[in-house]
């Protein structure tokens, strides 16, 4: 039996945020506090999904020598636990948040080095949980020893079973999906785009363009994440942008994963590009300065997307490029 959402996990970490009054390379440190969270970024969409009320099922591969974290999230939450445990530990992400700098400096410690034969489990364990309308979140790093192509090969195997794949990750894993067949939507950074589209892109008809043309090779929607400059939203119908809400004093870490767990949301209420964008905004702004991979109760959310401005895009890129008057 199919699951309305699943997400796929293969490189998940157990993150340690480490918060410090000051970072000061070379300096001993006394630490203001430390909390260990279930991570990864298909594991923090599914557990913000849970927060909002939508049933998710998560897999991917767990180290079976520290899966209690991830287990306890499952069962707190009432996500379907269908992770293939393997020999070994799952990696630390060591997150050291700098109070005074108001940012976060990450160390993503080694990890599981599965094989060929446990990417094979995980595929089978997905053909069970994914059929015609399933929204299968393929998300995060691919990590040492299975090939870098693996998402590039599930794409193609889902959306043949009706999924509509939502993609996020970077470097060589997004270089092979993209170069194959397209993910129904994909949610890049800047840099993300840049990489795919070969250089920089500093002006916002230019991000707008490579977003098009993304849209035009096969992404069904195509979710720009800018930072404070909001998001772009695109499809073959319409072009979104999403202003950034002005919040300070939040660490940014787990915003882009709540962002597509919005997405997903949206996509799973059949939302249209507008509310949809309202959505995926204010997830990303709810979370921000939230520990953990968790969203606040349902009702600020809703607030916080009541407030967000959604404009068209060809308005927002052409605004940017009108010389100022003399």
């Amino acid at each position: 039996m199919s699951t309305p959402v699943v997400t796929l996990t293969l490189n998940p970490a157990i993150d340690q945020t480490v918060t410090l009054d000051a970072l000061t390379p070379g300096a001993v440190h006394r630490a203001a506090g430390v909390r260990h969270d279930a991570g990864g970024k298909g594991v923090n969409v599914a557990s913000c999904l849970a927060d909002w009320g939508v049933p998710v099922a998560a897999a991917g591969l767990l180290g079976a020598d520290n899966a209690a974290p991830f287990t306890a999230l499952f069962a707190a939450k009432g996500i379907a636990d269908h992770f293939l445990r393997v020999a070994g530990e799952t990696r630390t992400n060591i997150k050291l948040v700098d109070r005074r700098a108001g940012d976060t400096t990450d160390i993503n410690l080694p990890g599981l080095r599965p094989g060929p034969a446990a990417l094979a489990a995980v595929e089978a364990a997905l053909d069970g949980l994914v059929g015609d309308g399933t929204v299968a979140v393929l998300a995060g790093s691919v990590p040492d020893g299975l090939d870098p192509g693996a998402y590039a090969r599930l794409i193609p195997r889902l959306a043949a079973r009706g999924a509509r794949v939502v993609l996020d990750t970077s470097g060589v894993p997004l270089a092979r999906a993209l170069a194959g067949e397209m993910p129904f939507c994909v949610k890049p950074n800047r840099h993300e785009l840049e990489v795919w589209a070969g250089r920089r892109l500093t002006d916002r008809a230019d991000l707008l363009g490579v977003a098009r043309r993304l849209n035009a090779a096969g992404v069904g929607l195509v979710a720009v994440s800018l930072g404070a400059e909001g998001a772009l939203f695109v499809t073959d119908r319409e072009a979104l942008h999403a202003g950034a809400l002005e919040v300070t004093g939040g660490s940014s870490v787990g915003a882009g994963d709540a962002m597509v767990a919005g997405l997903v949301a949206g996509l799973h209420d059949a939302l249209p590009l507008g509310a949809l964008a309202r959505r995926a905004t204010a997830f990303a702004v709810a979370k921000l300065g939230r520990p953990g991979p968790h969203l606040p109760e349902r009702t600020t959310v809703e607030s916080i997307a009541a407030a967000v401005a959604v404009t068209p895009a060809e308005g927002w890129a052409a605004a940017a490029s009108t010389p100022a008057p003399i």
